[in-house]
């Protein structure tokens, strides 16, 4: 199969086709391939084959030059392949209850008795040796589950409180499972003893300094309370990194950890407790380098990426930086709960290199040639990447998932704004504060699908669920041209509204679909950088002007203006070029 993406704007389709000129689809692949690239002045283009590596190329008398990486990837085109292997799965029937009972006060939908006894009898079958590999029930998964038991009975509403059926399983298996588990998962199931009565929960301490001091935080937390900053952020700084192939061998208890993670999520974090997800580990390399550039906006994707439909923010930050709007994204290759398409995964497949350190960031964002850049988690904040395969056990999202998305691995000595996707009403306000202690001049948030932050085309349903809807943005940007650290909020405009693409010219379109195909979505990408109309073209367009916008970046006052602005730097070939000098420069960098 060879396909070929011409930078010559003249030029209106990306071509795909093999040996009989056949057009084929980016999302029938073969398991394993090799892909190219062949860019000069003019064009690139890509080829894939059957082998057992994804190979990069620039032209043949580039390839020493370079230095370009071999990435060992089994079928790199589908998302959900960048799991890590060495990570111990989950088992399937108490994952699918923690689905159920590990998430808040309204969502939370109780187990029925079928169900509840399905659960426990696995639980204790696992307990006394009788599961075996991935049947086997996680201590991270007992820690999740009985923490969610916990702190529903002792904290939530009646309705979502425990189910009668719920109560008798509990009734039957409870005097076994008080024998079989460790006691570290009785003191989570029943801390105080009020819930079961008799068992050892009151009684526990923790083995060592850590799990004292953990033990302590958690009474709390199961409770239904909340912690300070300081008790949040010293309680990650003892624990974190995590041996993600030994948690044994972990400072604390993995059972503990978890139940503390799911726990705060359950409880809905207070400012404090989000502040300190946020900032606890931002020494852990020393300070941020600072970029010599005018302008300097940190994109806050989801980092489970998107299993549907298009994820277009690469895409945008190379149209942005083509008129010096720099940008800098950040995420990881594959992150539970949904093992969705991230940047990391689409810049990969295309060849760049994705272990770049800050310093290195900020030397490919100050390029006048590139202007923006992408930086892992596993580069910036190893104490943080080390949790992925606990995050996988516990099926929720932890307060990291709101927290990582508001990060400064660089600074700029310009002007600085973030941009953030969010889905539950409410985090919008906590990702706003966040953004403001951060220091940024502006910020802004917005609800798009699957809580990604693009803004969509599609048109709103009819039979859309209840609070914001897609395209509900909200924000704060300054009126002064202060440093950000001289910026108070008396100098700040906040806004919030929701957007129509309609009002601006654009025929409503559904959003692309991609289903976890990272070639799928490298093809819309690609194919909208070369010009190619359509759906993928107006939401790049439509989220790089407005973007440009609401933060009140420079010549973006009138919105049209700032769409064709976005449009020009498409349809002249720019940001394409932009992107394949990324790849290319991404190796050279050091």
């Amino acid at each position: 199969m060879r396909a070929l993406v011409h930078q010559n704007p003249i030029c209106s389709s990306f071509i795909l086709s093999d040996h009989c000129n056949k057009t084929r689809n980016f999302t029938n692949l073969p398991n394993q391939f090799s892909l190219y690239f062949f860019a000069n002045e003019r064009d690139c283009s890509i080829r894939s084959r059957r082998t057992t590596s994804v190979n990069v190329a620039l032209d043949s008398g580039a390839i020493d030059q370079l230095g370009l990486l071999e990435f060992d990837i089994r079928n790199p085109a589908i998302s959900s392949s960048y799991r890590n292997s060495k990570i111990p799965k989950p088992n399937q029937t108490l994952l699918d209850a923690q689905a159920r009972i590990c998430t808040g006060p309204t969502q939370t939908r109780p187990l029925g008795e079928e169900q509840a006894h399905k659960v426990l009898d696995t639980i204790l079958k696992s307990a006394t040796g009788e599961l075996k590999d991935e049947e086997e029930v996680s201590k991270a998964q007992l820690g999740a589950f009985f923490a969610g038991m916990t702190i529903r009975a002792n904290s939530f509403p009646e309705a979502t409180q425990w189910s009668e059926g719920e109560r008798r399983a509990m009734n039957k298996f409870w005097p076994l499972l008080v024998r079989a588990l460790p006691p570290e998962i009785i003191f989570i199931a029943d801390p105080e003893g009020s819930i079961m009565g008799g068992s050892i929960g009151p009684q526990y301490v923790g083995n060592g300094t850590v799990e004292m001091r953990m033990a302590g935080a958690l009474r709390e937390v199961l409770a239904g309370g909340h912690l300070g900053y300081e008790e949040v952020h010293g309680v990650l700084r003892d624990v974190l990194p995590l041996n993600s192939e030994d948690l044994e061998s972990a400072r604390v208890s993995e059972a503990l950890f978890s139940a503390f993670l799911i726990g705060q999520r359950m409880n809905i974090e207070t400012h404090r407790e989000l502040k300190a997800y946020c900032l606890a580990f931002d020494d852990e390399h020393g300070p941020p380098p600072v970029a010599d550039v005018r302008s300097l906006t940190h994109y806050g994707e989801p980092y489970d990426g998107n299993t549907r439909f298009f994820r277009s923010t690469l895409f945008v930050a190379a149209v942005r930086a083509s008129y010096e709007e720099s940008c800098l994204l950040h995420g990881v290759d594959w992150m539970p709960p949904k093992g969705g398409i991230t940047e990391e995964q689409m810049l990969k497949f295309m060849g760049a290199n994705t272990h770049l350190s800050p310093l290195q960031a900020k030397k490919l964002i100050e390029d006048k040639d590139i202007g923006f850049a992408y930086i892992s988690q596993r580069e910036a904040h190893p104490s943080l990447f080390s949790l992925i395969g606990l995050r996988e056990h516990i099926k929720k999202r932890p307060p990291l998932a709101t927290s990582e998305k508001v990060q400064q691995f660089v600074r700029a000595r310009g002007r600085e704004a973030m941009v953030s996707g969010f889905y539950h009403e409410g985090y919008e306000d906590m990702l706003l504060m966040l953004m403001r202690r951060r220091g940024v001049h502006a910020g802004l948030v917005v609800k798009g699908e699957e809580g990604a932050l693009s803004m969509t085309t599609r048109p709103r349903s009819a039979n859309a669920s209840k609070g914001l809807p897609v395209n509900y943005c909200s924000g704060f940007r300054s009126l002064s041209t202060a440093s950000a650290s001289e910026v108070d909020g008396v100098s700040r405009e906040s806004f919030n509204l929701e957007v129509n693409a309609k009002d601006y010219g654009f025929e409503p379109t559904d959003t692309p679909r991609t289903d976890r195909s990272v070639l799928r979505n490298i093809e819309l990408g690609l194919s909208a950088l070369r010009g190619e109309k359509g759906p993928a073209y107006d939401r790049i367009v439509l989220n790089a002007g407005m973007v440009d916008h609401l933060l009140g970046c420079d010549s973006a006052n009138d919105v049209a203006t700032a769409l064709e602005r976005a449009r020009e730097a498409i349809d002249s070939g720019k940001a394409l070029k932009r992107l394949l000098n990324y790849i290319k420069i991404s190796h050279k960098v050091n």
